[in-house]
């Protein structure tokens, strides 16, 4: 098993080189100027207000109540660097219930009453598709932090990005090879009945069959389902590899349950993470994950290699060695996925930062500054890794990591390049009109 080396990113453009300079510091000497010195130069002391759609409730509560804690750090450092233009952030949480019709009533709030600059850290694919349309008729620059292939397929508009976190066709393209070199060829997906499990069920197909592989049978469970052995007895008997990507409330039934089914003779295992996050995976009926092999956004234990910038970005979110709060050892983070918040704020600053942002009549402006952007280098903002952001598409491309379950604890095994993520353009947003 290999780990290919990083990519070098060099050749930003100048008008965004400086921001990158700002964002690479992740600290230093604003930290040491008063508060009320580093907002004295700004043409106004307002805030800059970011509607935070956060899934406080419902099926991805446990996602929100993480991207809340990152959300918030992210605000302090940002604020104890002096801002966004000298102005201070300011985050408006609403909770969307984890509902895509919630969800664009939360975004309306943000644009109406709330009067944010804009809209930020939807999850759920499902929510994404039911908020955006309203994020583009109210012109509210929308950032999700959601892995859904629905910004860059060209399904919403130009008001909605995706620059802090990859998309499952990427990630998918990137894994097959190593499944299929490592695991087996014969797969039976299991996967959540909703637009994100779909992208899984369509894009890995097509990534296995690439590789000379197949899938088997295709095994859709609804989100809400809390109990999941009656769907096992249609994996078929020559399944060599269970491709398994849950999410909600019930994740760890869901392990337990495949775990009681197989026994000890089960086919070789690759999940994605989304199966197991905010679960200790110590906890009784997990054992039978020892060998098995997971998809990380990030990687949820420290590695040997670690970087001073996943160092910090622990330290600042308050998440141990093990990817669990440093106050509640049992309190287990999503920390495939949290990344993106942090690294999405951090987007927006450069953004807002390039196009001189004073207030709502610059969002224009803002989306095209942001369309502009190239190259993220790895630094304390973008501690998951360096990334290339495609204007046309709104989404952003980075290293996927797999890792084994070696001794109870998440090992890496492989890192991809980024090149291997990338896919032909689907969607011009910049043709489309502010």
């Amino acid at each position: 098993m290999t780990k290919s080396k990083t990519v070098p990113v060099t050749g930003t453009q100048p008008t965004r080189r400086d921001a990158l300079k700002t964002l690479a510091l992740g600290g230093g000497a604003a930290a040491a100027t008063p508060l009320w010195a580093r907002y004295a130069g700004a043409q106004t002391s307002e805030p800059i207000k970011v509607g935070f759609q956060v899934h406080r409730t419902g099926i991805g509560a446990a996602y929100g109540r993480w991207y809340d804690r990152t959300t918030t750090a992210a605000a302090a450092l940002i604020n104890e660097q002096g801002g966004i233009n000298g102005r201070p952030l300011e985050i408006v949480a609403e909770d969307d219930g984890t509902d895509p019709k919630r969800g664009a009533e939360v975004v309306e709030k943000f644009a109406t009453q709330h009067n944010c600059d804009i809209g930020f850290g939807t999850l759920f694919s499902h929510v994404v598709i039911g908020s955006a349309p309203r994020a583009g008729e109210l012109k509210l620059p929308y950032f999700v932090v959601s892995e859904g292939h629905h910004v860059a397929s060209g399904m919403l508009n130009r008001y909605t990005l995706q620059p802090g976190i990859t998309d499952v066709k990427s990630q998918v393209q990137a894994m097959a090879p190593f499944v299929a070199d490592n695991l087996g060829k014969k797969v039976t997906m299991i996967f959540p009945d909703f637009a994100f499990g779909h992208d899984h069920r369509d894009y890995f197909t097509a990534a296995i069959e690439a590789q000379g592989g197949e899938v088997l049978e295709h095994i859709a469970i609804p989100p809400t389902e809390t109990s999941f052995t009656k769907y096992f007895p249609k994996i078929p008997r020559d399944t060599e590899v269970i491709y398994h990507v849950m999410v909600g409330p019930a994740v760890l039934t869901f392990v337990k349950e495949l775990g009681e089914f197989f026994g000890p003779q089960r086919p070789e295992m690759f999940g994605f993470i989304d199966s197991l996050e905010a679960v200790d995976i110590g906890s009784p009926g997990l054992e039978f994950l020892e060998g098995t092999y997971f998809w990380e956004g990030n990687p949820r234990y420290a590695q040997e290699d670690q970087s001073e910038y996943d160092a910090f970005f622990r330290e600042r979110v308050g998440v141990d060695a093990n990817g669990a709060s440093v106050s509640d050892p049992k309190d287990v983070s999503t920390y495939a996925h949290m990344f993106g918040c942090w690294e999405t704020l951090h987007v927006v600053k450069a953004g807002m930062e390039s196009a001189g942002y004073r207030g709502p009549q610059d969002r224009a402006a803002l989306i095209e500054a942001l369309e502009a952007m190239t190259h993220m280098p790895h630094s304390n903002a973008h501690p998951q890794g360096a990334k290339i952001f495609n204007g046309k598409t709104h989404q952003v491309f980075g290293h996927q990591y797999i890792t084994k379950v070696v001794d109870g604890k998440l090992l890496l095994v492989h890192t991809t390049s980024i090149e291997d993520t990338f896919y032909p353009d689907e969607v011009d947003y910049t043709t489309q009109a502010l």
